[in-house]
C-alpha cells in the first residue's frame, strides 16, 4: 500500500533522518498504551511454547525463549563487559513486550546473552542451535567460540554447536546489526521514522530460539509436491551432508493412522507415491495427509563386488536404483525421523466463468479469492505476535467474516501461522518483503525499473530463494508476490521466472500494483484501486485479473487507537458504524459485479487491522473491536461464490 503523496513524505523523512543522525539523547521508542488481551498475559514462562517448525517436526527439542541479558553498544565497541538489563525473547528490542523498547540505530549493535544446559539424554548426538528469525545480521558464539553468522531478517537458520559445547552450563552470545530504513536490505514497512504507512522497526531476535538433537547425518529438507491430475505425490528428501550407498530414507504417507503409501529411496533422491482417490484440500475442506521421512540403513547393494570387476559393478549399477532400494530391508534402528504433512491441491490459471478471460482455479475449478491485506503487526509485539493463540485469532476472524484468502503483505510470519492457515483452510498470497533505498522506489507511470548494485541484488535474491524454499511445504500458500508497487523493484521478469522455476506449482504475481512490466511471466494482472468505487482491471487473454488492494475505509474507535493525540488516517473516512458498513457494502458490491461481468478472480481489501497511524482495519489494532459484525461482512461476500457461468 503506497501512494505518491506517501512517497514524497518518505523521501523527505529519509533526508531529515540523514541530517539528524543518531544525536537523540533519549533512545526510547514510542510504544503507546495499547495492548492486546494476549499481550497482557505474556510471562517469561509461557512465551511462545509451541514447536516452532510444525512442518518439519522432531520429538526432542529445548525452548530457549524467555529472559536473556541484553546490551546496546556502538559498532566500534567490543562485547560489553556488563549488560544493560533483561529482554524477553522472542520480542523485538523496540517492542513493549520485550521490556526494553529502545531504538536500534544503524551504528548500534544489540548483544544478547544467556546460559543453557544440554539434556543428558542427548549424549552422543549433535546439537543444533536454531533461530526462527533475527532482524537483520547475526553473529553467534557459544562458550566464546564463533559458531556461525547469518544475514536476513525473515528466514530461519541454525548452527551445529556440538564442537563448542562443554559439560554442564554453556553460554550463548548473539550480536545483531540492523540498519532498518537506512539500509537497502529487505525489511518491509519497518522505519526508523515511523509515520503514515511506515511502522516501528523490529530489530533483533523476533522468533523462537531452540536447541534440537540430530545425528551427524540427518534429514535437512522434505519437499512434497502433489499432483491431483495424476493422483500422486512427488517427495524429495535432502540430507545434511554426504550419504553412502547404505543410507536410505523411508517415506510414508498416511491418513488418520492408516498407511496410504510407503517406499524406500536412496538418500538425496526423490520418489513418487500413489495417492488413490485423493481427498482434496480446499478452504471449505482443508483435508491434510500425514507424511513421515525416516533415515535408515540398508545393505550395500554393491557389496561383494570386487574392486576390479567393472562388468559386475556396471550391471548392478545400471539396474533401476529406485527398484533396488524399494526392495531393500532396513537394518538397525531408525537414525532420524521427521514428521510433516501435505495437502492434495492444485492452483492454476485456466478457463473461467467469462468467455475469453482466464481465472484462478483451485483443483481445476474457478474459486474467487476474497482476501485482506494483512500487515501482521501488533501494538505490543510489533513483528512478533504476542502469542500463538493471538496470531491464529486473526485467521479465525477473517474466516468468520467471509474471507478465504489473506495477502501476507511484505512480511514473512512465523511458521506456525502457515500451519494454522493450512488447518483452517485459508489461502495465502505471500509477498516478498520489500527493500531498497528511498531513491529505488519507482512510480506507477515509470517505464524503467530501479537500479540495484550487484551486492543488493544478490542479497535480495538470496532472501527470495530462502523464503520460497522455507515456505514451499505449506499447501495454503497459492501465490508468490515478488514486487509491490515499485518498492525496490528491479528486473521483475527475471525474478518472477526464477520463482516459477523454483516452484512451478504456484502462481506468481511479478508486480502487484503500478508497474506491470512482466506481462509474459506474471500469472495475474494486478491493479490497486483506492477510489470510492474500485476500478476494473483490463481484461487479459492469458492472465487472471485481480484487484491486489482496494478499500481502506478508516474509522477510529476511541480507546483503541495507537496514537490518540495524532491525526490518524484511512483512504476514506466513515463517520459511524452504519456508514462504515454501507461503504464496505458498496465497495464489495462492485467487486461482486466485476466478478460476474468481467471474470475478476480475486480482491484484497485493505486491511485486516488498524496498524499504528492507520485506522482502516476491519479490527482495531489491539484486536478488541470489530468495526462491523463478522456475520454481516460474510453475508455481503456470499455472492462472490454464486457467480453465473457466461462462457
Amino acid at each position: 500500500m503506497h501512494r505518491l503523496i506517501e512517497r514524497t513524505t518518505l523521501v523527505l523523512s529519509f533526508g531529515l533522518l540523514a541530517l539528524a543522525g543518531p544525536a537523540h539523547a533519549d533512545d526510547h521508542v514510542y510504544t503507546s498504551d495499547l495492548m492486546t488481551r494476549w499481550g497482557k498475559q505474556v510471562t517469561p514462562e509461557n512465551v511462545w511454547q509451541s514447536y516452532p517448525r510444525p512442518q518439519f517436526k522432531r520429538p526432542d527439542w529445548k525452548n530457549l525463549n524467555g529472559l536473556w541479558h541484553y546490551a546496546i553498544a556502538k559498532a566500534s565497541a567490543s562485547q560489553p563487559p556488563r549488560m544493560d538489563g533483561e529482554i524477553l525473547v522472542p520480542f523485538p528490542v523496540e517492542s513493549k513486550l520485550s521490556r526494553v523498547a529502545r531504538k536500534v540505530l544503524p551504528d548500534d549493535r544489540v548483544w544478547y546473552r544467556r546460559s543453557f544446559t544440554v539434556p543428558a539424554n542427548w549424549a552422543g548426538q549433535h546439537v543444533m542451535l536454531n533461530f526462527g528469525a533475527v532482524d537483520y545480521e547475526a553473529i553467534v558464539w557459544v562458550n566464546g567460540a564463533p559458531v556461525g553468522a547469518h544475514k536476513g531478517g525473515s528466514d530461519a537458520f541454525g548452527f551445529d554447536i556440538t564442537a563448542a559445547l562443554k559439560p554442564g552450563e554453556n553460554e550463548v552470545v548473539v550480536q545483531v546489526a540492523d540498519p532498518t530504513s537506512a539500509g537497502s536490505q529487505p525489511r518491509g514497512k519497518q522505519s526508523l521514522d515511523p509515520h503514515g504507512i511506515w511502522y516501528t522497526a523490529s530489530s533483533g531476535i523476533w522468533q523462537t530460539v531452540w536447541l534440537e538433537p540430530v545425528p551427524a547425518l540427518h534429514i535437512a529438507d522434505v519437499r512434497a509436491t502433489p499432483d491431483i491430475d495424476r493422483g500422486t505425490l512427488d517427495v524429495a528428501v535432502a540430507l545434511s551432508g554426504w550419504a553412502n550407498d547404505t543410507d536410505a530414507v523411508r517415506i510414508t504417507a498416511s491418513s488418520k493412522g492408516k498407511v496410504i503409501a510407503s517406499t524406500l529411496i536412496r538418500a538425496n533422491r526423490r520418489a513418487t507415491l500413489a495417492i488413490p482417490n485423493a481427498h482434496l484440500w480446499s478452504p471449505d475442506d482443508p483435508f491434510l495427509y500425514d507424511l513421515t521421512a525416516e533415515l535408515v540403513s540398508v545393505k550395500d547393494p554393491y557389496a561383494g563386488i570386487a574392486d576390479r570387476d567393472h562388468a559386475a559393478y556396471d550391471a548392478r549399477f545400471t539396474k533401476r536404483e529406485d527398484e533396488t532400494y524399494a526392495a531393500a530391508q532396513p537394518t538397525g534402528a531408525v537414525r532420524d525421523k521427521v514428521e510433516t504433512y501435505f495437502g492434495m491441491r492444485k492452483v492454476s490459471v485456466g478457463p473461467g466463468t467469462i468467455a475469453g478471460q482466464p481465472m484462478i482455479l483451485l483443483n481445476n475449478k474457478p474459486l474467487f479469492n476474497n482476501g485482506t491485506l494483512d500487515q501482521g503487526w501488533w501494538p505490543d509485539g510489533l513483528l512478533t505476535p504476542p502469542s500463538e493463540e493471538a496470531m491464529k485469532s486473526d485467521l479465525v476472524f477473517l474466516k468468520s467474516a467471509g474471507f478465504n484468502m489473506v495477502r501476507k503483505h511484505i512480511k514473512v510470519e512465523p511458521a506456525r501461522y502457515y500451519y494454522d492457515a493450512d488447518h483452517l483452510g485459508m489461502l495465502i498470497w505471500q509477498d516478498m518483503p520489500s527493500g531498497g533505498g528511498e531513491d529505488q522506489f519507482i512510480t506507477g507511470t515509470s517505464q524503467a525499473q530501479a537500479v540495484m548494485s550487484s551486492d543488493m541484488m544478490a542479497e535480495n535474491q538470496s532472501e527470495l530463494t530462502r523464503m520460497v524454499g522455507e515456505l514451499r511445504p505449506f499447501p495454503s500458500i497459492v501465490l508468490w508476490a515478488v514486487n509491490n508497487e515499485g518498492w525496490g523493484q528491479y528486473d521483475s521478469a527475471t525474478l518472477a521466472q526464477y520463482v516459477k522455476g523454483m516452484d512451478p506449482t504456484r502462481l506468481v504475481d511479478a508486480d502487484s500494483g503500478w508497474s506491470d512490466v512482466a506481462p509474459n511471466v506474471s500469472d495475474v494482472f494486478d491493479i490497486h484501486t483506492y477510489e470510492d468505487v474500485p476500478h476494473t482491471p483490463t481484461r487479459q487473454s492469458v492472465r487472471a485479473i485481480v484487484i491486489g488492494e482496494y478499500g481502506g475505509i478508516g474509522m477510529a474507535i476511541p480507546g483503541h487507537v495507537w496514537r490518540p493525540s495524532k491525526d490518524n488516517w484511512g483512504y476514506q473516512s466513515a463517520k459511524d458504524s452504519a456508514d462504515y458498513l454501507a461503504r464496505y457494502r458498496r465497495k464489495l458490491g462492485e467487486v461482486v459485479r466485476q466478478a460476474r461481468e468481467n471474470g475478476l478472480s480475486a480482491s484484497v481489501y485493505t486491511q485486516t487491522t488498524d496498524v499504528e497511524d492507520e485506522i482502516n482495519g476491519l479490527l482495531t489494532y489491539d484486536r478488541a473491536v470489530p468495526k462491523a459484525p463478522a456475520a454481516d461482512l460474510a453475508k455481503i461476500a456470499a455472492p462472490l461464490w454464486e457467480t453465473k457461468d457466461k462462457r
